[in-house]
């Protein structure tokens, strides 16, 4: 975006969130982690479960922030969907690397990945945000919603009941074992979270932040209005999924559409409130600068912290510990306690891939891709 299309509540908002994915991301020993630090077992939602949607739902508001003005530009379309798709096939390329780094064994290379889920929902939502206008768009999201739902209904599955949303026994998980058959999450090797079918709805996930994007930059609007109207909205988000998950329960590794509205009703809240707060009554306090350091260069922090991790993993140390593990252990020895120790190695790294943001940032450096 340019600097005048710039929200600092949207870098903000982008820093915490790629500031939180690295801390779950992180611990220092998966077997002792705080609960609200792990994805939910299967069914319902925890604060980990909201930073991947809330980093889509980012990628939705920044499409229209900074194609607003092209959108009425026809003309300049096949310009921009060029670059568009030049952007994604890099985005989609680099998470290939990531999951095939430090090893590159090819046979087993996961294909999907959360890059690669962010490259094809900014493809098509952005696209979609060039050629069709905001009613068509609220369309095209509930459409696709209610028939991601009625697919698991009534398509029926080989060896599974229908309609069933059993871990590894369901619609997306038969079609991952289709079409990824050995490039799947290493953990189950049979279903993936970011697979094929669940990317249909992390498409609406892009549009919900769309249409936020939209209210936002409207000119016939006061702040007030505008955020009333963002309140309004997510607290329906909200209702609608809770009831809806009566029928098609929360879920991540899915990807509902109970959990898109339900996450995407709190990141319109949790954007709303930060728009409120930084650009409606102009808190410029720098003790928001570390995120909006973190927002401005979001992938390549994640690139980053996403290498270093395989690194300390695979570099063995001595008596048969990697690097990775020898250094939650020194923490270990400080703190004491396992969980307390394994959330300290999280924050630590954290830091760490703060400092190559923070120099960046103050040489007004955005890397992008």
């Amino acid at each position: 975006m340019s600097k005048s299309s710039r929200l600092l509540s949207l870098d903000v908002f982008r820093g915490i969130t790629i500031a939180a994915m690295i801390v779950v991301n992180n611990p220092g020993s998966w077997s002792a982690v705080y609960p609200p630090l792990l994805h939910a077992t299967w069914h319902g939602c925890t604060l980990t479960d909201l930073v991947f949607p809330f980093f889509l739902f980012i990628v939705g508001v920044a499409i229209c922030l900074s194609l607003g003005r092209v959108a009425s530009q026809p003309e300049n379309h096949k310009k921009v969907i060029l670059n568009v798709v030049r952007r994604s096939i890099v985005l989609f390329l680099i998470g290939l690397f990531l999951n095939a780094f430090p090893y590159f064994d090819l046979y087993e290379l996961r294909i999907p990945g959360v890059l690669q889920r962010i490259a094809v929902v900014f493809l098509v939502c952005a696209i979609i945000f060039l050629k069709t206008n905001r009613r068509t768009q609220i369309a095209i999201g509930g459409i696709i919603l209610v028939v991601y739902w009625l697919m698991f209904l009534i398509i029926p599955v080989p060896g599974v009941s229908t309609g069933s949303l059993e871990q590894g026994a369901n619609l997306a998980a038969w079609v991952d074992s289709l079409l990824l058959q050995g490039h799947m999450w290493a953990v189950t090797k049979t279903w993936d979270p970011e697979g094929v079918l669940s990317t249909l709805p992390a498409i609406v996930t892009g549009i919900t932040g769309m249409l936020t994007g939209q209210l936002i930059s409207r000119a016939d609007l006061s702040r007030e209005e505008k955020l009333i109207r963002l309140f309004v909205s997510a607290n329906l988000l909200i209702v609608a999924a809770l009831f809806w998950s009566l029928l098609f329960p929360i879920n991540k590794s899915l990807w509902t559409s109970s959990y898109v509205l339900y996450t995407g009703g709190i990141a319109i809240h949790f954007l709303a409130f930060l728009y409120w707060l930084l650009d409606v009554k102009m808190h410029r306090s720098k003790y928001w600068e570390p995120f909006k350091a973190f927002g401005m260069n979001a992938i390549f922090v994640y690139v980053l912290s996403m290498l270093l991790a395989s690194l300390l993993v695979a570099i063995p140390v001595s008596e048969g510990r990697s690097l990775q593990e020898w250094l939650y252990g020194g923490v270990t020895s400080i703190f004491g306690d396992a969980y307390f120790s394994s959330f300290i190695y999280a924050l630590l790294f954290t830091l760490l891939m703060f400092v190559p943001t923070w120099v960046l940032y103050k040489r007004n450096i955005i890397i992008k891709v």
